[in-house]
């Protein structure tokens, strides 16, 4: 088979960007630690809320501390993690590559998708 390569050399920029999913997780995480460490540190649980009337457990006061924790870490890690990627963008490497792209040219009398049947 008869082949046909190109030789390009090329100049790129590389840098190294941040992971946003691994900052976004972190974040989650860090708002359900934050809620588990409020929930058990105001023992207020016990008491009949003065708004609603009803006696909430450490699991609902949980639930709802999770609810406006875990938004608030994911906020603020995507601001984080972009305020990296921002800072990484800075930081840029000018580098030479070579491309090659082979071509092959199929076999006469085939279809051109490996040998003739």
């Amino acid at each position: 088979m008869p082949e046909h390569s190109q030789d390009h050399i090329e100049s790129l920029r590389v840098r190294r960007a941040p992971k946003i999913s691994v900052f976004l997780i972190a974040g989650a995480v860090l708002g359900v630690v934050v809620a588990l460490i409020l929930t058990f540190a105001f023992d207020g649980t016990s008491e009949v809320s003065p708004n609603t009337g009803v006696v909430y457990s450490q699991g609902q006061v949980f639930g709802f501390l999770t609810l406006v924790c875990v938004p608030i870490g994911l906020a603020l890690a995507g601001v984080v993690a972009l305020i990296f990627d921002r800072r990484s963008r800075q930081h840029t490497r000018q580098v030479t590559v070579d491309h090659e792209s082979v071509h092959v040219d199929p076999e006469p009398g085939s279809n051109g998708h490996g040998r003739a049947h």
